[in-house]
């Protein structure tokens, strides 16, 4: 079958473009929702910060839980019915997420929100693959992946101008008008030509990984109160492992695996992943300390906070998009290697400098201008390896299993935060949060000195993919 339909060579821009804003859509969602956490502590009074953290851990655990699955319903019932599904469930649970009247409330709608932009993903990946004409399909991948590095960008300066003005409320009901505008152009989607032939995924494995690393995120986060040796603690643990064997166990012997543990034979795909693993950690500890760090220490607005990250995201995303020029020479494990020295100096440097009165264009700025481009380095180069070493025909696959890794990391990242400022939010605090940080980029750049991508076989460009 053919892998675009007639036509896609005028009409497939204006896919690009919707598949694109749901990307977009997606990942602001997470950089955006940073800027809430030290508005809900005014709101919810006597709410913990390591109660707060779970509306990113949970969305983050769930996102990753419901990814590889719902690339398997992509096949299964079509990119378009995916696409609108996901689109309309993060659109639902966004409005849910704006009016919560508690926290638990707030917790439940955005862990429903995550499995929306769990389906929005490979979904709008799918429209890229199948609606692109194989010799720009490159091209267009590339595009796709810049509109996650532009929403990383905004995110930021966006959500603090919106929390200051109008307040956390805000950050979640944005995504409603622009979800409802997807809706309205998702109908210029192809529909499905035929019934897929594919499985049902597998549930089970799907609700043991989520579960795992929800019982492993919840110790972290809970057992300097709970005591590190306590009943409670030691039950999650076992618990998390337990479940998280249980759905890789389930993975290596399902026809619809959860996860697609086949694709890691493949030694620079797991070290991809793995890279994946540590940098999602470190990344999505980072971006929750820095803005807890201004508006708690400096005592900056959240507005102020929102403004002084935005150097290092843009920054990030400047050489997200400048790194594939520099790889494609070199290979990603230079790329990888660079960013995680760069991210890990950086971060030791703050974590044993950080000032109690505010500094930002001698201190911040080049700081977080030089943490943003090993951040982008990163993320480029260990995205580009699971891409490139496996056949063109699993890239959807790899893609998925690569942000899932990324996400478990970043519910772990969130989880050890939330602990290690359990017992305050001191200058102290934070810089052992960014040692932290720092040995997690270190880790991410060891495992990143693996990738090394074979010579591509000719055909790779334009060979056909699947239809979903």
């Amino acid at each position: 079958m053919n892998a675009h339909p007639a036509g896609a060579k005028q009409g497939y821009v204006p896919l690009l473009l919707l598949a694109s804003s749901a990307a977009f859509l997606a990942v602001l969602d997470v950089t955006i929702v940073n800027l809430a956490i030290p508005d809900l502590r005014s709101d919810f009074e006597g709410a913990e910060l390591a109660d707060l953290s779970w509306v990113i851990t949970v969305y983050a655990t769930v996102f990753a839980a419901f990814l590889a699955p719902a690339g398997r319903l992509a096949d299964l019932i079509g990119r378009r019915s995916l696409f609108i599904g996901g689109i309309g469930v993060f659109t639902l649970m966004s409005l849910v997420c704006s009016v919560a009247p508690s926290v638990p409330a707030l917790l439940a709608a955005r862990a429903l929100q995550g499995t929306g932009a769990a389906a929005m993903i490979p979904a709008s990946l799918a429209i890229v693959l199948m609606d692109t004409p194989p010799e720009r399909r490159r091209t267009a991948i590339g595009q796709w992946s810049a509109a996650s590095a532009l929403a990383a960008a905004v995110g930021p300066a966006l959500g603090g101008v919106m929390v200051d003005e109008l307040g956390w409320r805000s950050l979640f009901l944005i995504n409603v008008p622009f979800g409802l505008i997807l809706l309205a152009c998702a109908r210029i989607v192809p529909r499905r030509e035929q019934r897929g032939s594919g499985r049902i995924p597998d549930l089970v494995g799907t609700v043991l990984l989520g579960a795992g690393v929800g019982l492993l995120s919840l110790a972290i986060s809970k057992g300097s109160a709970w005591g590190w040796s306590s009943l409670s603690t030691a039950g999650c643990l076992i618990l998390g492992v337990v479940a998280v064997y249980g759905a890789v166990w389930r993975s290596t012997r399902h026809p619809a695996p959860a996860l697609e543990t086949s694709l890691w034979r493949n030694r620079t795909f797991a070290l991809a992943n793995l890279t994946a693993l540590f940098f999602g950690a470190c990344l999505f500890a980072w971006l929750l300390v820095g803005v807890l760090y201004i508006t708690t220490v400096w005592r900056w607005s959240e507005l102020g906070a929102g403004l002084a990250v935005t150097p290092g995201a843009v920054s990030a995303a400047v050489v997200a998009l400048y790194a594939g020029k520099v790889q494609a020479k070199y290979g990603p494990r230079v790329i990888v290697a660079a960013g995680a020295l760069i991210l890990a100096g950086t971060g030791f440097f703050l974590a044993f400098t950080l000032p109690s009165e505010p500094n930002f264009f001698a201190y911040w700025l080049p700081s977080g201008i030089l943490a943003g481009a090993g951040m982008g380095a990163i993320t480029t180069g260990a995205s580009t390896a699971a891409a490139l070493s496996v056949s063109p025909l699993r890239f959807a696959a790899a893609t998925g299993l690569s942000q899932t890794s990324r996400q478990v990391g970043g519910a772990l990242g969130i989880a050890t935060l939330s602990t290690m400022l359990t017992g305050g939010t001191t200058v102290d605090d934070f810089g052992r949060v960014l040692f932290f940080c720092s040995v997690s980029a270190v880790l991410a750049g060891l495992a990143g000195l693996g990738l090394v991508i074979k010579a591509e076989e000719p055909s790779a460009a334009g060979a056909p993919v699947t239809s979903a």
